[in-house]
């Protein structure tokens, strides 16, 4: 029989290929001081209804578009912090060091690290949830829409307290149903292809998975199910700052399609696979129909780089069965260290 289609598409526009170029040299700007001053003065104020205009137009959550942790905070006086003046006895008082405020605690912040990272120390796992319910499956664009609309908030409700137990930032994903042939931020998606994460988002290509006629992959709601917790594992590197981690590595060696980056890559997609496959494990505890958990499983694990594709960078699919029933066993993120596997694990 013919294998599957192709799995979750190549990069560059498979997942987020930020160019992580180097910062750009100083140069000596001493003669142009004196000149650079006298501009300042004038155009002070002028700027800072510039910088506030700019903050007023920033999409939400921008702190996390190219992987900064935060948005800027701007902190408003209010009225209630008027200065009072007291009065003091003409006796003289002993000296005492003014009090300082405390440090404000530092927020969660990612962590820019693979196979050391420290979500991957600790036994941080998916948390069981009661009941995920789900609608019944239609194959159109807006009916599988609905379906992954549905599911999303109850991976979303397993993965935040991991995350905030590992005090790593979270936010929801954002999910783009694509119809037609799209710019996103990360390139080109077209809808013939199969499903990319960006920046936070997941743009699905619903007419290309309802078009999938092969006996491995059953139009069947697990697949899709499965899918979505493949994306949502890219959503969780990209939280913890393990998908930066990875371009920073790809860049170092040369691009992601030299034979380093394209171990990197597998590792990535393979890490996206365990992941997917913890998000699967919470579910089987009666939130989900069992023969949903074991169709997305199996079709995770009929996905990956068939002999006839030349670009090896998602892994066998021998290698995704067994990355996603390990997340799945083990719901452990110290499981999904595809960062630490042996070569042979990852091909």
């Amino acid at each position: 029989m013919p294998p599957p289609q192709p799995s979750w598409g190549a990069p560059p526009s498979g997942y987020a290929p930020y160019p992580l170029m180097p910062p750009p040299r100083r140069k000596s700007n001493g003669p142009m001081i004196a000149l650079i001053l006298g501009g300042v003065v004038i155009l002070g104020l002028g700027a800072i209804g510039v910088f506030a205009a700019t903050l007023n137009n920033k999409v939400k959550d921008a702190g996390y578009s190219n992987y900064t942790t935060y948005s800027p905070t701007l902190t408003n006086p209010t009225t209630s912090d008027a200065t009072t003046t007291t009065t003091t006895p003409s006796r003289p008082s002993a000296s005492r060091t003014p009090s300082s405020s405390p440090a404000t605690p530092a927020g969660p912040k990612a962590v820019y690290a693979l196979a050391d990272h420290p979500f991957l120390k600790a036994n941080f796992g998916a948390n069981t949830i009661n009941g995920c319910g789900l609608p019944a499956m239609d194959y159109s664009p807006a009916g599988q829409d609905r379906f992954l609309r549905a599911a999303l908030p109850c991976i979303e409700s397993m993965w935040k307290p991991a995350l905030q137990a590992a005090n790593l930032p979270y936010q929801p994903v954002e999910l783009h149903i694509v119809t037609e042939t799209v710019q996103y931020p990360c390139g080109t998606v077209r809808p013939d292809s199969t499903a990319r994460y960006c920046q936070g988002g997941i743009y699905w290509t619903a007419n290309a998975y309802a078009a999938e006629r092969n006996p491995n992959n059953p139009n069947h709601p697990g697949k899709y199910l499965g899918q979505l917790a493949h994306e949502y594992g890219h959503h969780i590197q990209w939280l913890t700052g393990m998908l930066k981690a990875s371009d920073r590595a790809q860049y170092d060696a040369g691009g992601w399609d030299t034979p380093k980056g394209l171990d990197l890559n597998r590792r990535m997609e393979l890490q996206a696979t365990c992941f997917g496959g913890m998000s699967l494990a919470p579910l089987s505890h009666g939130a989900v129909p069992m023969d949903v958990i074991r169709v997305g499983l199996s079709d995770a694990g009929n996905r990956g780089d068939y002999d006839i594709y030349p670009t090896k960078d998602h892994g066998t699919p021998q290698n995704n069965a067994t990355w996603v029933d390990r997340g799945y066993k083990s719901n452990k993120a110290s499981e999904c260290n595809t960062w630490a596997a042996d070569p042979g694990s990852v091909s």
